[in-house]
């Protein structure tokens, strides 16, 4: 069983910057995928940013690419979300997901796509 626990999360202001972090437990990743989804008041789930396991390569949504980046550290077994230059429409619980499942070489962008999540950490941006 894998357990995600966010953290990081709180208030900024329009520009600033916060890192996320989720720490995964009970197992050790050598391959699938971590993800980052956000879910603001009255919206669905999107898609933020995901990360292969095997080859490191990352993938983000239009609408953070250049401001999010998604990170690993495997000694901690442990995803990181940098968040730069925070807009208001970035508000939003952020949840950490992971794919255990086998997984190609693409990227996985759908919250079906993910088998364990997180609890999710609030993110406040005010202008």
């Amino acid at each position: 069983q894998v357990q995600l626990v966010e953290s990081g999360g709180g208030l900024a202001q329009a520009g600033d910057s916060l890192r996320l972090s989720c720490a995964a437990s009970g197992r050790s990743f050598s391959s699938g995928a971590m993800g980052w989804f956000r879910q603001a008041p009255g919206k669905e789930r999107a898609f933020v940013a995901t990360l292969n396991w095997g080859n490191s390569r990352t993938y983000s949504a239009d609408s953070v690419k250049g401001r999010f980046t998604i990170s690993r550290d495997n000694a901690k077994n442990a995803v990181y979300l940098q968040m730069d230059s925070l807009k208001p429409e970035d508000t939003a619980v952020y949840y950490c997901a992971a794919r255990v499942r086998y997984s190609r070489s693409v990227f996985y962008t759908r919250g079906d796509d993910y088998d364990y999540w997180g609890q999710g950490t609030q993110v406040t941006v005010s202008s």
